[in-house]
């Protein structure tokens, strides 16, 4: 058992089942529990402690109705939940390298403790690696308004527990090993805009040095459309809309409330955009921690300083197809209504429709009559998905390189069929690779069953990646130029050589406009 003394007190750790030469440290509180009279209210400091500290499991998850595999679920009563991890080498030279590492999960729902950020694997590089909890849903992302029942309660309470984190890195991470002025700031969806919310957030500026984001989800609130979630929240759960209301139900009595309101959008195909993949919470763009979307603030030169590493997959939204979470649209009346929703010219959905042949022959005006399904849903899933995630995460690395930014920008294109069926480049399925995680066998339901060969090597190659820019800040190919002449994306398949290519959709998104969605 291996021992580090901190400012707070002293911990113990463990070594990694994986590697002997890797110590775990898990469930170390870096903020006071955010509940009772701090329950909606910034983040506290966690309280010193006497002795040695056992932190040999996961702290509490935050309040959410998920149950992932392999993780563990929340249950009622835990409150102990701004914790995080900290994977590190046993005997490393002080001075390492620091990834932070943020989950995704559409602000509702995920951990720390999922396999697929187990540190062991990008440690053994000779990193630093820290993950960590915040709070989630209407604890985390909620409005609450100011009713003069006591000080106003902050909007972005998440990312908020978020900056926290950083400044216990930053203050506490040398114990472990680690650098505070060679921080790495990282997530994945949710996690990744997070990450570019901080980037454009002036108190976060300072405390990490450099940004890994893999699928940054097109979703950022305004203030207005955050309390007309609060009304529907409350109204649900039975309770005014004022902050002494909200507080008065449990956070059990928020989540049920707000699947309830997720529930009533997913069944209801005339609601809107929030039909589609009723994900209600989110950053929002309150003036205060948060400017405006990540995007705008990232065009006007915020988090430039901040060099960048980007990534999205190329077939995002089929995962959220195969897992139940998005509405079907399989007939042509339904494409129609869809585009309309989300405001997409109709030349746009034509030139997707030429892009899969195998959908053309259905997709001719629209029609009407009931079409073969899976065509037409392909068509829905590439163009959402692009929509959400893969346009998105482009622009938020060209944003970044036009401001004089250092960036870097790549995809992710890895497939496989196998006796499972087939598995494609869908969203999250890139997560394991660079955390060099394919072992896990929970899982293999994104990655396609046990790994070969080629897929270790392809692990190999992107979890290099990430620890040659956490280290230096070159994951190996050249950044974006900030013009746009020339540019092309590295792409991560199982061929032995990574390709150069451009992406097709681009000048497709380039002519229609991106609309900036709010969750």
């Amino acid at each position: 058992m291996d021992v580090f003394t901190t400012r707070a007190g002293r911990v113990r750790g463990r070594r990694s089942e994986r590697d002997p030469g890797i110590v775990t440290v898990r469930g170390l509180p870096y903020a006071a529990p955010p509940f009772g009279a701090d329950r909606f209210r910034e983040p506290r400091p966690a309280q010193a402690w006497d002795g040695v500290r056992e932190c040999t499991a996961f702290g509490p998850v935050a309040p959410q109705s998920a149950e992932l595999p392999g993780s563990p679920a929340w249950s009622p009563g835990d409150e102990d939940i701004l914790t995080l991890n900290i994977w590190a080498p046993a005997d490393g030279p002080g001075g390492l390298p620091v990834l932070v590492w943020i989950h995704g999960g559409a602000y509702v729902f995920g951990s720390s403790a999922q396999p697929d950020f187990d540190g062991t694997a990008l440690a053994a590089r000779g990193l630093v690696v820290v993950t960590l909890n915040h709070r989630l849903g209407f604890e985390g992302f909620g409005h609450v308004p100011a009713d003069g029942g006591g000080p106003a309660c902050p909007d972005n309470r998440g990312l908020l527990d978020q900056i926290a984190a950083l400044e216990w890195v930053r203050d506490h991470i040398a114990a472990f090993g680690g650098s505070p002025g060679r921080v790495t700031l990282a997530g994945q969806s949710s996690g990744a805009t997070s990450v570019a919310c901080l980037m454009a957030a002036d108190r976060a500026r300072g405390l990490f040095r450099r940004a890994i984001l893999h699928s940054a989800v097109n979703a950022c609130a305004t203030v207005e459309g955050a309390a007309r979630t609060t009304a529907e929240v409350a109204a649900e759960a039975g309770v005014p809309a004022t902050r002494t209301g909200l507080l008065a139900a449990s956070p059990q009595t928020l989540v049920s409330a707000s699947d309830r309101v997720v529930d009533r959008y997913r069944q209801d195909p005339g609601s809107g955009q929030r039909h589609y993949d009723p994900a209600i919470y989110g950053p929002v763009a309150d003036g205060d921690l948060l400017p405006s979307d990540p995007l705008e603030a990232w065009a006007a030169g915020a988090g430039a300083e901040v060099e960048l590493l980007v990534c999205h997959t190329t077939e995002e939204y089929w995962l959220l197809d195969a897992v139940g979470s998005s509405a079907k649209v399989t007939t042509g009346q339904q494409l129609g209504v869809f585009t309309k929703d989300f405001g997409l010219p109709p030349q746009l959905v034509d030139a997707y429709r030429d892009s899969l042949p195998d959908a053309a022959p259905v997709l001719d005006a629209y029609r009407d009559r009931l079409p073969d399904a899976a065509p037409v849903l392909d068509v829905y899933l590439a163009l959402y998905g692009d929509l959400l995630f893969a346009e998105y995460s482009s622009r938020l690395a060209e944003a970044h390189a036009r401001a004089g930014g250092r960036t870097f920008l790549s995809r992710f294109d890895r497939r496989c069929g196998g006796a499972g069926g087939r598995v494609r480049a869908w969203h999250c399925a890139d997560i394991p690779f660079a955390f060099g995680n394919l072992h896990e066998e929970s899982l293999h339901f994104l990655t396609g069953g046990p790994p070969g060969p080629a897929d270790h090597e392809l692990s190999h190659r992107m979890a290099g990646a990430w620890a040659a820019f956490a280290a230096q800040g070159d994951p190996g190919w050249a950044p974006l130029s900030g013009s746009g002449e020339g540019d092309a994306v590295r792409v991560w398949r199982t061929s032995g050589e990574e390709a150069r290519e451009t992406d097709a959709f681009r000048d497709l998104w380039e002519a229609a406009g991106l609309p900036l969605l709010e969750p």
